[in-house]
């Protein structure tokens, strides 16, 4: 049974967070159900989502890793997502953006290719030679600051229903309404704080909504796990 959560808005000054620290606050509270799963695992997309998801993983006390994914942003409007990539090849299109703007293949191929690149270079920037993280049989909570069309978290989706996850949940503070009949058909369940009906732009949502840095994105898994190390020496 999917626990979705929705809180329609028209947009404007409703509600708005603070910065994404609060936001992760406030979509800590609606996952705290999933405390008592066994073996959860917070992922988070990176870089936005990276503050947004250590606030989950402290209040679950749950590990914090990456599910690394990037967006294939429209050449000339990269808010606009014609699609996204992630680890192991998993590619998703979104093909009513590429027909209804005559997006060529050639100019799609190239976007794939860069983005791969980029892909490759946070990969060693934030894991090094660390190997990812094992999801088979576990409930995976992929987090992000925010979903628009919602391309780069179905990515994120494949990859982990890919290694087997057990159940995989999607939260994200703020959700168009419009998204969140597709990821909710496509998750086992979707939790999130407010649904606009007009989106807008991400930023919109946050006071505060600095580019989050790879040095940022780096110190908050090394609280993360430092936050988890405690938690299980404690156990005994």
């Amino acid at each position: 049974m999917k626990k979705q959560q929705p809180h329609p808005t028209q947009g404007g000054s409703e509600q708005r967070f603070l910065n994404r620290t609060a936001a992760g606050r406030a979509l800590a509270t609606c996952l705290m159900p999933y405390a008592g799963h066994a073996d959860p695992l917070v992922l988070a997309l990176p870089r936005g989502g990276v503050p947004v998801a250590v606030e989950i993983a402290y209040a679950l006390r749950a590990p914090l890793d990456l599910a690394l994914v990037r967006k294939l942003g429209v050449p000339h409007q990269q808010e606009l997502a014609l699609g996204a990539i992630g680890e192991g090849g998993v590619q998703v299109f979104n093909q009513d953006v590429i027909v209804s703007l005559h997006i060529p293949q050639s100019v799609i191929t190239q976007i794939v290719a860069y983005e791969a690149q980029e892909l490759a270079r946070r990969r060693t920037a934030y894991r090094g030679d660390r190997p990812p993280p094992s999801v088979a049989g576990r409930t995976v909570i992929l987090v992000d600051d925010g979903i628009a069309t919602g391309a780069t978290m179905r990515a994120a989706i494949d990859l982990v229903r890919a290694q087997q996850a057990a159940r995989v949940v999607v939260a994200a503070p703020v959700i168009p309404l419009s998204t969140v009949q597709e990821l909710g058909d496509i998750a086992d369940d979707l939790v999130f704080v407010i649904a606009p009906v007009a989106f807008g732009a991400l930023g919109f949502w946050y006071e505060d909504f600095h580019q989050v840095s790879d040095d940022e994105v780096r110190s908050l898994l090394a609280q993360a796990d430092a936050r988890v190390d405690l938690n299980n020496a404690s156990r005994f």
